[in-house]
């Protein structure tokens, strides 16, 4: 299988799949526990995509200037920082690590 028909076969597979989600019945998804699923689920998949694109580095996992940026980015979400603030002071912490030659 070569990349494209991968590309290909991919996306045919989420058009389906998001087809088929307008074909269930809205019943399905009005109860407290279908609720509670749906919500955990999507912090869970964010959490996941956060981890990955974290510590991942094609196969391995790499410890490097994104880590101590994204704790940076938590701790400043605790204290209930402005979101921008956030993302500049995540930016500043990775820069510096990167420019004093911690990380690539």
């Amino acid at each position: 299988m070569t990349l494209w028909t991968g590309i290909l076969v991919a996306s045919i597979v989420c058009v389906a799949l998001k087809a088929l989600g307008y074909l269930l019945p809205p019943r399905w998804f009005d109860g407290p526990r279908a609720q509670r699923t749906i919500d955990q689920l999507t912090v869970a998949l964010l959490s996941a995509l956060v981890v990955v694109q974290t510590l991942g580095s094609g196969a391995a996992i790499v410890v490097d200037a994104r880590l101590p940026a994204v704790i940076a980015a938590a701790v400043l979400l605790l204290l209930r920082a402005p979101f921008l603030l956030v993302v500049v002071a995540a930016a500043a912490v990775a820069a510096a690590l990167r420019a004093v030659g911690w990380a690539a």
